[in-house]
């Protein structure tokens, strides 16, 4: 049974398609005997509708999305495909740098380094593969940075060493 050492309070930033994917990092995080709580927002058909059709405004869904970043002690940006051209990760992954979260990425299978957000390459403290080991060491403060099968690269942003 988790103990509240084990428990993690994370928002979970990705794009809406991939939701599957929320579910798959909290069930293998859980399955290890974390206690997950997820403040991301999950859209059921109806709510993706009225957002569609532009019946809730940005500065509503806004509020909301910076309640749930604050509640949260590490945001959690899951890399998939399309992740980096969302506007609204971007926006979340942002907030969170103004709010002083930590943010990690995670490559969810198939995801490349082509796909990690602008503001993830700007603000992320650590970036990993989908491995509970590196996941967990990234959420609880190690700065780790790995290419999407888990091999160790460079931070976002840094320069290679350069040998005169």
């Amino acid at each position: 049974m988790p103990t509240e050492n084990n428990r993690r309070h994370l928002f979970i930033s990705h794009h809406h398609q991939d939701d599957a994917e929320v579910t798959k990092l909290t069930s293998l995080l859980t399955s290890k005997g974390y206690d997950i709580r997820n403040s991301s927002v999950r859209m059921k058909p109806a709510n993706q509708r009225r957002v569609d059709e532009k019946r809730v405004s940005n500065t509503v869904i806004e509020r909301i999305l910076r309640m749930k970043i604050s509640w949260a002690s590490t945001v959690v940006v899951l890399i998939g495909e399309d992740t980096h051209s969302r506007p609204w990760v971007n926006w979340e992954i942002d907030k969170a740098n103004e709010q002083g979260k930590r943010i990690v990425g995670v490559f969810v299978r198939g995801g490349t380094e082509s796909d990690i957000p602008p503001s993830l390459e700007k603000y992320a403290s650590a970036i990993v593969g989908w491995n509970t080991d590196s996941i967990i060491a990234a959420i609880d403060g190690e700065n780790n940075f790995q290419n999407p099968d888990g091999t160790n690269r460079l931070p976002p942003n840094s320069t290679a060493p350069v040998n005169c």
